[in-house]
């Protein structure tokens, strides 16, 4: 017997009431986490004195200007930080690529001795860790502190993004990889035409997660840099952010806002075109027992 396609199931009114306060309350959640930057967009393209004279919600930029931005490009020091920090995104997140694809393999494999043991060990620093002091000392007698080195190396694999990857690379199907074997393929060669291709979604997933991570990391590089060509952009926006207001060159209120946009929107920028693979591999890895 077949159902006829346009035949519509009738709703009860509970329903409907139900349907209503559910969108009602997705659309308030949204515009409280959507007005914040609207704000700052708003702040960032209005005039500095009048912007100060004004309260209330902010809808519209109070007095259009382009200064802020002006006044934030102006820093000699911003170029340079985008320089440093595109190199510390570029190369950091191929070396995390290429290390958690490694270890991911390894620890996915069924015939790896003592695959156990050396899982607990990698999942304990998640949880323990030397601190800052021991680390920076690390890096000191490594030879890595004063260099953009540092801020790559040390942090070359995520425990918990391998954890993901290795679980994506254990749900795809074993007679892949025998067939692969059978036919006198190494282990890398399967890792990177077999194994890599089919787990797009999740290495995409992990492209934004440690893009993201690059790209916001401030810290370590106030750290161990002390040279200011080589410090990257959020190490200066910061500074910005901080400044006095008694210095010679007070930061403006528009000028900070400017400033949250010049380190926020280029990386919100990437996730639209990796954002349909986001959802998929973050379930594919998902850690399943």
């Amino acid at each position: 017997m077949k159902m006829n396609a346009n035949v519509k199931i009738k709703t009860s009114l509970g329903e409907k009431i139900f349907q209503a306060c559910n969108v009602a309350l997705l659309a308030a959640l949204g515009l409280i986490c959507l007005y914040p930057m609207w704000y700052v967009v708003m702040g960032s393209f209005s005039e500095h004195k009048i912007l100060l004279l004004y309260s209330g919600p902010l809808l519209w930029p109070q007095g259009f200007s382009l200064e802020a931005y002006r006044r934030v490009f102006q820093n000699p020091n911003i170029l340079t930080g985008y320089g440093n920090t595109l190199f510390i995104l570029i190369v950091g997140v191929a070396v995390n690529l290429v290390m958690t694809s490694l270890g991911a393999y390894v620890l996915s494999r069924k015939n790896v001795m003592w695959k156990k043991p050396i899982m607990l060990m990698i999942m304990f620093t998640m949880f323990f860790s030397g601190g800052l002091i021991p680390s920076y000392l690390n890096m000191k007698q490594l030879h890595m502190t004063g260099t953009l080195w540092g801020l790559i190396i040390p942090f070359s694999v995520s425990t918990y993004n391998m954890i993901i990857l290795r679980t994506a690379f254990e749900g795809l199907p074993d007679s892949l990889i025998e067939a692969a074997e059978i036919d006198g393929a190494s282990q890398l060669t399967i890792l990177v035409k077999v194994v890599l291709p089919l787990s797009k979604a999740t290495m995409a997933v992990m492209v934004l997660y440690y893009g993201v991570e690059k790209w916001n990391g401030w810290f370590w590089a106030s750290v161990i840099l002390r040279d200011r060509t080589k410090f990257p952009l959020q190490v200066i926006l910061r500074e910005m952010l901080l400044m006095p207001p008694g210095d010679a060159e007070p930061i403006a209120l528009t000028i900070r806002y400017a400033t949250v946009l010049v380190g926020t929107v280029p990386i919100l920028c990437v996730y639209p075109f990796i954002q349909k693979y986001f959802a998929k591999g973050v379930l594919i890895g998902a850690v399943k027992e």
